[in-house]
């Protein structure tokens, strides 16, 4: 197990990839008495075409088998994952994401007996059909219940516009349709394609003695056979990876109060290395900060104006396949927030320099904010990206950011603002 020392956090970080393959990391924190634990595989909403484990011949699997796969790994003939956890003390829950799943608890006790159940409920795949019908139904609800929320319909409207013809603009969770053909022999291809130890990786945070720890999870995985590892073969490809396919622009009726207004950019550019991808989203994270935060002259004048109100917001998402941002609020203005962002978005060159007095304020900001996040092992451990950022952790990131310079959003800026990746998305009330 190797030891990689932060001094400047006084921060360990114990590495391992077991012979089978999984990426195992560990980080102790002194005078702590929770653990978190998370355990990711490299598998998506997105990984819907693929080769299965040992077959020959690619499949397409219907869209939301992601999903669908995390929430009946918990379900055993016998018992349930969840109950399990709670009865050794500890909270667990899950989540899929368009290139990821992850499994996860946090505990006070019971450390080892409740890092078992999580690699054993995650390594040991039990589907029926009549589980299978069940789960259907479950889902099915979920999907509704999200159909009639704005705020989701909105997001959803923004990825339909960015990647119209990309499995990105489907739910994570599927429709009702495509659950509907999920089979048992479907999830276990799934499950035996990306499921695999060497396309997963489990991070431990908290407290916990890593020579102890690392003990445990080497003995429950040496009682396990996997099989020869294969890396997953994916055969996922952009529609037009120039991005000539984005809608500019459509809208929704809805029963809402005041209408909703999203304004989306895709990016274009690619990235073969981590390192290079955790750059530029730094780099943008700090951009949109420079041009759209709430100390922002932009922020403050379309505030004043009334063309934005405290819903107001934007994000940046990155993954390993494609990245995006959007910006939202609620507002009777759709046209002109439209219009002022997509302007301010436009002319970031000169937004920047105008703003370059703040650059070192945000920057320190942004800092302060992610060493804040290093109390909190669950932060830590939702942060990390695996290979998507060749492995870099908070403390990593951290570093990271300190070198960008005002000249890195410039750069930025250029690679990511194109006017053919804009688009608008509304929803406008059923009453106006």
């Amino acid at each position: 197990m190797e030891n990689y020392l932060y001094q400047e956090f006084n921060r360990s970080i114990y590495r391992e990839t077991l012979d089978n393959g999984l990426k195992v990391q560990l980080m102790p924190m002194k005078g702590f008495n929770k653990t978190y634990a998370i355990m990711t595989t490299d598998f998506g909403s997105i990984d819907n075409n693929f080769r299965p484990y040992q077959q020959e011949e690619g499949v397409v699997v219907p869209d939301g088998v992601a999903h669908f796969l995390e929430h009946k790994l918990f379900e055993k003939e016998d018992h349930d994952a969840f109950d399990l956890f709670g009865k050794l003390g500890a909270d667990s829950n899950a989540f899929t994401s368009f290139t990821q799943t992850s499994y996860l608890f946090s505990t006070t006790s019971h450390l080892k007996e409740n890092l078992d159940v999580l690699l054993d409920f995650v390594q040991d795949p039990y589907f029926t059909e009549k589980t299978v019908q069940k789960e259907q139904g479950i889902i099915g609800q979920e999907i509704q219940m999200y159909n009639d929320d704005p705020n989701w319909r909105l997001y959803l409207g923004i990825l339909g516009n960015l990647y119209p013809h990309d499995p990105m603009h489907i739910d994570i969770a599927g429709t009702v349709d495509s659950i509907s053909k999920i089979t048992p022999e479907i999830l276990m291809d799934c499950y035996k394609t990306f499921y695999q130890p060497n396309n997963m990786n489990l991070m431990l945070v908290g407290k916990l003695d890593p020579e102890e720890t690392i003990q445990w999870i080497r003995e429950n995985q040496a009682k396990k056979d996997f099989g020869p590892q294969e890396t997953p073969e994916r055969y996922f490809e952009l529609n037009d990876p120039t991005g000539h396919d984005v809608i500019p622009f459509r809208s929704l009726t809805m029963d809402v109060n005041r209408p909703k207004v999203m304004v989306g950019l895709r990016g274009l550019k690619q990235f073969d290395d981590g390192n290079e991808r955790l750059h530029y989203k730094l780099a943008v994270d700090l951009l949109l900060d420079m041009l759209l935060d709430d100390t922002s002259d932009n922020y403050l004048r379309l505030y004043d104006e009334g063309i934005i109100d405290d819903s107001f917001g934007y994000n940046f998402d990155m993954t390993r396949a494609f990245h995006f941002a959007y910006f939202s609020t609620n507002t009777d203005h759709l046209e002109k927030f439209a219009d002022e962002v997509i302007d301010i978005l436009e002319n970031a060159d000169e937004e920047i320099d105008k703003a370059a007095d703040r650059f070192d304020g945000i920057k320190k900001a942004e800092i302060g904010r992610l060493i804040s996040l290093l109390d909190s092992p669950e932060a830590i451990g939702n942060r990390y990206g695996g290979d998507l950022f060749n492995g870099a952790t908070l403390m990593d990131e951290i570093n990271e950011m300190k070198k960008i310079q005002l000249a890195d959003l410039h750069q930025a800026a250029k690679d990511f603002i194109k006017p053919e990746g804009m688009s608008v998305f509304q929803i406008v009330s059923e009453h106006h």
